[in-house]
């Protein structure tokens, strides 16, 4: 949803962007080349090799880019390192990148076989492989249930114990295996394994919480008439985004003693479109990873 990106966060000669999940750099780069060699903008990317893809596809525009290791959660730090206190314009594309996704080592897919592993910072914190073997039944169903909103969390925590005692390595494609025995096989375009590795990957990266934060440090950055523009891709991010723009996006109410006060969360902020943006057939015939996508913004006021 690129040309949508740029229509939202509107980017001009001279302002300060951030793109707080970089990947490969495609959506910095139309950006850029809004910014027309002015400005800056500031690349966050927990994954260190996408940082050193992004770099090599960004070096025409490297006079204005700052490219950083970090998790978007810690937002507020990194304005404050490289000197920046406002910001026009700040992008969350909550997706994981094609080269996540496709790379088997990383562990994301099980399309192929790899290491069960999930980490989108691959230096930091336990493995998906780790938490399966060191969670009680009942954590891992609890973690199944809430966060891959799957039915079957139960009986497919209770499987997956089961399986630790054959002591073999856990893989991707070992895990769906023993999920779909679990869980039934295919019922329609979806993989009985999908919800439990959505599960799984949001808790190993910490990633609602992390948004959270991310979110609300995000708003509090922005300068006046400066766009928070978030792509989610299931209805977990997407509820906590509607939740958090939902707080900022208050009235203006009449006082009894004269005068007005804002009802809602400060900063007060706008919705820039009353519902979200979805990809057009075309994108998603030519990436159906797109599917599923939802574009919300929001721009602070006053």
């Amino acid at each position: 949803m690129v040309r949508e990106v740029v229509e939202m966060l509107a980017p001009r000669p001279g302002g300060v962007y951030v793109d707080t999940t970089l990947g490969g750099g495609g959506h910095a780069r139309f950006v850029l080349e809004k910014m027309d060699g002015s400005g800056l903008l500031i690349g966050i990317d927990r994954d260190q090799s996408a940082l050193e893809y992004a770099g090599s596809a960004l070096k025409p525009w490297a006079d204005c880019c700052r490219l950083l290791h970090g998790n978007f959660s810690e937002i507020k730090k990194v304005a404050r390192d490289v000197g920046v206190e406002r910001v026009d314009g700040m992008l969350f594309d909550l997706g994981m990148s094609s080269m996540q996704v496709d790379r088997a080592e990383r562990g994301f897919s099980f399309m192929r076989d790899g290491p069960l592993d999930m980490r989108m910072d691959p230096s930091r914190g336990k493995t998906a492989a780790q938490l399966i073997d060191e969670l009680a039944e009942s954590e891992l169903a609890e973690i199944i249930e809430e966060y891959g909103e799957e039915r079957a969390a139960r009986r497919i925590a209770r499987t997956i114990v089961l399986e630790r005692g054959r002591k073999e390595v856990w893989t991707t494609q070992r895990l769906a295996r023993v999920v779909a025995s679990a869980a039934g096989g295919r019922r329609g375009r979806i993989h009985p394994a999908t919800r439990t590795f959505q599960a799984l990957r949001i808790v190993v990266n910490d990633e609602l919480e992390a948004l959270s934060t991310a979110l609300e440090d995000g708003i509090t950055l922005l300068a006046a008439a400066g766009r928070l523009a978030v792509i989610s891709y299931h209805s977990l991010e997407d509820r906590r985004v509607k939740q958090i723009f939902k707080k900022h996006i208050g009235r203006w109410a009449s006082k009894p003693e004269g005068g007005r006060q804002w009802e809602g969360s400060l900063p007060a902020v706008r919705a820039v479109v009353k519902k979200p943006l979805r990809p057009s057939e075309a994108e998603v015939a030519t990436n159906p990873r797109a599917r599923s996508a939802k574009l919300r913004c929001i721009e602070r006021m006053g």
